[in-house]
């Protein structure tokens, strides 16, 4: 696997990297490296977001909170102090490079609740579609029950997933993946490629390094399972030093872990044959020729709508004879869809009287029969 040839790509950098332990204060320089090999990366033709951390770690010392370990309701007010220090520190950076970046701020439910999750990923489409660099973090300031995901390396995996990212990099203060920790095990052998994360691979990963951060190579592994069964490549690379996205790119030492061959089916499988579809929609020939030429179902193409349906329900496509041809998740509920069912796409938002998706269901979510 190499960077070059990824379209899609998530970056995750740590509070250990952003963060100056001396003054508490972003690490501008180096971010300023990042945003210039996203940058680059972006002329080249991909597309690419970013997940950091941080937030927590640029607040604690402007309001007191020193001590090893912090409450809840502490931490989520550093969050909330921290999150536009974050957010500033990133837009400074990626302005000098002519990138307009945008915030946004997940929890885990928002990867979990289907709709939200398709909520979350119809924004991320629409940025990135629009040429703007999304720098995603956990919304700290609401966590409940845990004030993060589990940590950024599983967010990233997730937000990997979410996007379909061809490549996740994982910004680290090591160079990849070890036999053992070679801080303590001089005899460790560095590993380059990984095929599968076994249970004998997960066995090397320790516990979090001392620190600001929250992570360790153990959640790195964890993440690689998560985007790897996605059908995502990831890779651990050192990050401590600027453009460290170049040093990749020109062949610096790393551990990539392949991805699943049946990753990018698997989704498939799961729309095509594990939910129960709870409407139907009947569409014209002209549709149904498109859709087995892999296009996105429009609701110009709409003849019929049936069926009681929320947005990312699944629903059964069939042609005019009564044959199934497709399943997929609907991005109307269902009195929207019979609403614009067979009027173009541009008369949506004067129909509902808001503007959602062009597609009733998009080519991401359909399988043609």
């Amino acid at each position: 696997m190499e960077l070059a040839s990824a379209r899609r790509i998530v970056v995750k950098v740590g509070s250990a990297l952003v963060v100056d332990p001396a003054t508490a204060a972003p690490r501008a320089d180096w971010l300023d490296s990042v945003a210039a090999d996203l940058a680059a990366l972006r002329a080249g033709g991909a597309e690419v977001v970013l997940v950091s951390s941080g937030a927590i770690a640029l607040a604690r010392r402007a309001l007191g909170l020193t001590q090893p370990r912090l409450r809840l309701e502490e931490k989520q007010a550093a969050a909330a102090v921290g999150q536009i220090r974050l957010a500033g520190a990133w837009q400074a950076a990626f302005s000098h490079h002519g990138q307009t970046a945008a915030q946004l701020l997940l929890t885990l439910e928002d990867s979990e609740d289907r709709r939200r999750y398709l909520n979350a990923r119809a924004t991320l489409s629409t940025l990135l579609g629009l040429g703007c660099i999304p720098v995603i973090n956990e919304n700290d300031t609401v966590a409940t029950a845990e004030i993060r995901f589990g940590d950024n390396d599983r967010l990233a995996a997730r937000v990997a997933e979410m996007v379909q990212a061809d490549a996740l990099v994982l910004l680290s203060d090591i160079d990849g993946l070890y036999t053992a920790d070679p801080r303590r095990d001089p005899a460790a052998r560095h590993l380059p490629v990984i095929e599968r994360v076994t249970d004998e691979i997960m066995a090397m990963g320790g516990e979090p390094p001392p620190g600001y951060s929250s992570g360790g190579m153990r959640t790195k592994l964890i993440a690689a399972r998560i985007a790897n069964g996605a059908g995502c490549a990831m890779a651990i690379a050192i990050g401590t030093k600027p453009h460290p996205l170049q040093a990749l790119l020109d062949g610096a030492r790393c551990t990539w872990f392949l991805p699943a061959p049946e990753g990018r089916t698997a989704r498939k499988r799961w729309i095509a044959g594990s939910l129960a579809p709870l409407g139907t929609l009947v569409v014209d020939e002209g549709a149904a020729r498109a859709l087995r030429h892999g296009s996105s179902l429009l609701p110009a193409g709409v003849r019929g709508v049936s069926g009681s349906f929320e947005r990312g329900d699944p629903l059964s496509v069939r042609d005019a004879t009564g044959q199934e041809i497709a399943r997929g998740l609907s991005a109307y509920d269902s009195e929207a869809a019979a609403r614009i069912a067979g009027r173009r796409s541009e008369e949506i938002e004067a129909i509902l009287g808001w503007r959602g998706r062009d597609e009733l269901i998009h080519r991401d979510d359909l399988v043609v029969l």
